[in-house]
């Protein structure tokens, strides 16, 4: 058996820093600097050591990605969707990275119903009769190590498309405009933008958002067809360094809307497209109230919807003319109903689509509208104990069916249509989840899924969602991944995932651990999980471990935890707070140095986070809170499980510098195993890196490691 190679020692140079007191050494410093070549070559080997020490899983990891790729319809088409005079849809091809957007003509105007292709239609053929392949991902794609599709929008008139692509991985996006008459691209480029593009009414101009040093969206600019972008106008720009900026067209095209939000604050500007004389109009902006605006015509009377929290933290919907009306003069339409969180409408010709939530799971509530007024309220029910429902794609505002989304832990996601004047539920499309490579067939009945609750330490009940192989044993024995988030008032809801199967048929369960800092439970769920309550997250998910292990669902031996982003937070935050629980955790790009960075309102977004985290360097509570808990500055000399970091390089959200200071940290500090991986991804984002197959090997590595840590490799 060949020596293995000693793990990589990062060199220390400390910088001292004292805030309210108290003084830290930071040794790990000096890896923030991405353009030096010792740090590159630092990660560099990293990533030949974990390599190395992952090369007696190279079979399983090749087992898995081909149990994802059999599994998965490599060559499929999305159900079609109708916008105007088109029904539009992506297809996927085998041996393609990428996929294409297509679209072909609707029969007529009342054709509601979306086309479907023929059964195993070959890739080198059109999916539908009339088929336009109006993007082809791959040929986009060609020549770079990483692609993204950022967002893509028509023009009114469905003869133009803005486009916008990022080949680098850190979210700064070029807009081009393709003619989808002829397949030409005009010579309009639009770059360092964020997201993508949004169509005036006429087509000949649109509008866009970009990023100031800190990447916060600031500024939105009008594009007007055929000029240079030093000649773009800028429509608004907000100043206060809290505020980020989007813009949209309402469903109804009739309004043009600027919103600007922080994490507890809206505002809105609005363009009347039909009266464009009164020019954008300014909506309130109340310290403290969070609000979304939605054109709807009620009782033939054309009005705002109103979601907002100015009377409840759990939102209500109420109504407001549709020009600029103080929040107290706003009249309720839903009042706020205790135990019910309203998080979202969407308005069409004839009926309203309410989301919201209730004993921590989604509901899609329906309001028929007829000519004076809501004709009737009710629910689309479904009967499993745990699921996830939602709207699907929905862009007509005269579209009589409501298309929407259902899945469980166990169920692949289903495509439905909704009749709303009926009241008739049509299938339109069940994932398939084809034979695993050995030919055993996809069986959902194999699966049993539970909705568990745990016991807290101040006594609150914090639901788990949990999927096992059928029968499972509740002795310890079957080895667990315990996920979790916690954070932005984000829900993580259960769902299905065909990579997951590869787990679940090798005897492993799957849960979710809904902590505190989500939004799950409501509103106050996310309020007791942030700012000085912060702790309650990371509190939450090991009272979940333990109540798995005392309940005979899992034990320390077989239990895995698993987060990404502010999950790999949490990640760092449970290992430090109950390293004996876990027989291994992986982190994914994990915001593992949090109290650095927000000490340093100079970093990417961190103003912006104040009202998530709070504002260490002005605050001596905050401080004192987020120094107890950042995983970076509480690294002891205690045995850690194995730890995973996963990281990409150019990622602007979490930087990659955070996981490397950590795991030299660990290295240098902790006692016993010392088991400790960091993988960089050298051309990738936050997302990580670009393309299925790829996205499919990555995932084939972390399980690999994982069931390795659980004894199941």
């Amino acid at each position: 058996m060949l020596e293995q190679s000693p793990a990589p020692v990062a060199k220390k140079v400390p910088v001292t820093t004292t805030h309210h007191g108290d003084t830290f050494v930071d040794d790990y410093e000096w890896l923030r600097a991405k353009e030096d070549p010792e740090v590159i070559a630092h990660l560099e080997a990293e990533n030949a050591y974990t390599q190395e020490r992952t090369e007696h899983l190279a079979d399983l990891r090749q087992q898995l990605f081909d149990e994802i790729k059999a599994r998965t319809r490599e060559t499929d088409l999305s159900v079609p969707y109708r916008i105007r005079g088109h029904w539009y849809y992506s297809r996927s091809f085998a041996g393609k990275e990428y996929g294409a957007s297509c679209r072909v003509p609707v029969a007529g105007p009342d054709d509601w119903t979306p086309p479907r292709p023929a059964e195993d239609c070959a890739p080198d053929q059109p999916a539908l009769p009339g088929e336009q392949v109006l993007l082809d991902l791959n040929e986009l794609a060609d020549g770079h190590d990483f692609f993204s599709l950022g967002g893509s929008s028509i023009a009114r008139d469905e003869r133009l498309l803005a486009y916008a692509t990022d080949v680098v991985g850190d979210e700064r996006y070029t807009i081009r405009v393709k003619d989808l008459a002829t397949g030409e691209l005009l010579a309009d480029e639009i770059t360092g933008v964020m997201g993508g593009a949004t169509w005036d009414a006429d087509g000949t101009a649109f509008y866009y958002a970009t990023v100031d040093e800190s990447w916060r969206p600031d500024k939105i600019w009008r594009h007007t067809l055929g000029s240079a972008q030093a000649d773009d106008e800028v429509v608004y720009t907000e100043d206060d360094a809290r505020f980020w900026l989007g813009i949209g067209r309402s469903r109804s095209d009739r309004f043009l809307m600027i919103a600007s939000g922080s994490k507890t604050t809206s505002a809105y500007r609005v363009l009347d497209t039909q009266d464009r004389e009164k020019g954008w109009q300014e909506w309130p902006r109340v310290e403290g109230v969070e609000y979304s605006l939605e054109h709807a015509v009620i009782g033939g009377e054309d009005l705002f919807l109103v979601m907002h929290n100015a009377t409840d933290p759990d939102f209500e919907l109420a109504t407001a003319p549709i020009t600029p009306t103080a929040v107290d003069a706003w009249k309720p339409l839903i009042p706020h109903t205790e135990g019910l969180r309203l998080e979202d409408v969407d308005a069409f010709a004839g009926h309203l689509v309410v989301h919201q939530r209730s004993e921590g799971l989604t509901r899609l509530r329906i309001l028929p509208l007829d000519d004076a007024g809501i004709a009737d309220d009710f629910l689309v029910e479904f009967d499993d104990e745990v699921y996830t429902i939602g709207s699907g794609s929905n862009p007509e505002f005269a579209q009589p069916v409501v298309r929407l989304g259902y899945t469980t832990m166990a169920r692949p996601g289903s495509v439905y249509s909704f009749d709303v004047a009926t009241r008739a539920l049509t299938v339109l499309k069940e994932s398939e989840v084809l034979p695993a490579p050995d030919g055993r067939p996809f069986d959902p009945a194999a699966y049993d899924e539970h909705r568990i609750w745990a016991t807290a330490s101040d006594g609150t009940k914090v639901p788990i969602s949990l999927v096992v192989p059928a029968g499972a044993p509740r002795d310890g024995s079957v080895p667990v991944l315990l996920y979790g988030y916690g954070s932005y008032e984000s829900s993580i809801d259960p769902y299905f995932s065909v990579a997951r199967l590869s787990l679940l048929d090798r005897g492993v369960g799957f849960a979710i651990a809904h902590v505190r800092g989500g939004g799950e439970m409501g509103r106050h769920w996310y309020e007791d999980g942030k700012f000085l309550a912060k702790p309650n997250t990371f509190s939450d998910f090991v009272a979940c471990a333990r109540h798995l292990i005392a309940e005979g669902w899992a034990s320390p031996d077989h239990l895995v935890a698993e987060g990404g982003s502010a999950g790999g937070l949490l990640m760092g935050a449970v290992t430090n707070l109950a390293p004996e629980l876990w027989a291994g955790v992986v982190a994914q790009v994990p915001f593992v140095d949090a109290l650095t960075t927000m000490l340093d309102a100079s970093l990417p977004l961190t103003v912006m986070e104040y009202e998530e985290w709070g504002n260490p360097t002005d605050d001596p509570a905050t401080y004192a809170c987020m120094r107890g808990y950042a995983p970076y500055h509480n690294v002891t000399a205690v045995d850690y499980p194995p730890i995973l970091a996963e990281t990409s390089l150019n990622d602007t959200r979490v930087l990659y510098v955070e996981p490397a200071k950590w795991i030299a940290k660990l290295r240098d500090t902790a006692v016993g195993r010392r088991d400790f991986l960091l993988k960089t991804e050298m051309a990738a984002g936050h997302g990580g890196v670009s393309g299925r197959y790829q996205a499919w090997k990555d995932r084939a590595f972390t399980l690999a490691w994982i069931l390795d840590q659980m004894g199941r490799a």
